[in-house]
């Protein structure tokens, strides 16, 4: 037997702000919610499809440095550059995670500060 990541939950201190800026960056929509979390996944597939969604948690939980876990993306219609000014458009914002400046991949943070990077290979959608 082998599991299967089917949701990646972030705590957050505004769902609804965190929920619209992954919707954009990923292309997914809102699948659930209730008076706490929002649940964003790929339209017609939802939960247990071939992508996790993301459950976006309400807290109000301080956050304690630097997360241990991190999600990567990479562009699916456009060359990196183009998916940069995209993000950034969107409210994603650079981070100094200790980069050289010789990576191949852009480390950012969402508008709440939760990194993630946006790597150079163009991927194919999914479906």
């Amino acid at each position: 037997m082998a599991c299967r990541i089917t949701e990646l939950v972030i705590d957050c201190a505004d769902p609804e702000r965190l929920a619209s800026f992954w919707s954009e960056v990923l292309g997914y929509v809102e699948l659930d919610r209730d008076e706490e979390t929002i649940e964003i996944g790929p339209a017609g597939a939802g939960f247990g499809g071939p992508q996790p969604t993301l459950v976006l948690s309400l807290s109000s939980d301080p956050r304690r440095g630097k997360l241990p876990l991190h999600i990567d993306v990479n562009a699916t219609d456009r060359d990196q550059e183009a998916e940069l000014e995209r993000l950034l458009a969107l409210g994603a914002r650079h981070v100094d995670v200790g980069q050289t400046g010789a990576e191949s991949w852009y480390p950012l943070a969402d508008p709440e500060g939760n990194e993630f990077c946006l790597l150079r290979t163009r991927m194919q959608p999914v479906g």
